[in-house]
């Protein structure tokens, strides 16, 4: 890990007390890409319950849910993003890469400061 570069994470605390960070925006990314709560936690080695609260804090947070699901039947179930989640997501995703874009040159300085410290070993 030291090795890692500096990197921003970009995450929204909310007026009303909640926050939309990373790992939210991934599940509703995922829920997107899968068609399904279950589906989008394996992939991230989350479990269906903890996927499924995380699904449903997020649609708590706002006026209109970001999430919706099908019932199970013949055709079988699954999730799927709302009109608003859809919206919710590419501006998520989209003030996250503003956010890096402008922090982009004091990474890159940050990076290089970090890989040319001077060690406070005193000598023998």
């Amino acid at each position: 890990m030291a090795d890692a570069p500096p990197k921003a994470i970009f995450r929204l605390d909310l007026a009303n007390g909640t926050r939309l960070g990373p790992g939210k925006v991934q599940l509703l990314r995922l829920i997107s890409e899968h068609g399904s709560i279950r589906a989008a936690g394996a992939t991230i080695g989350m479990s269906y319950r903890r996927a499924w609260l995380l699904g449903d804090e997020v649609n708590r947070m706002f006026k209109q849910p970001s999430i919706a699901t099908r019932h199970g039947g013949k055709s079988g179930g699954g999730a799927y993003l709302t009109p608003f989640g859809e919206a919710l997501l590419a501006r998520a995703e989209a003030m996250d890469a503003k956010a890096r874009q402008v922090l982009e040159d004091d990474l890159v300085w940050l990076e290089a400061m970090a890989a040319n410290r001077i060690t406070t070993d005193a000598p023998e």
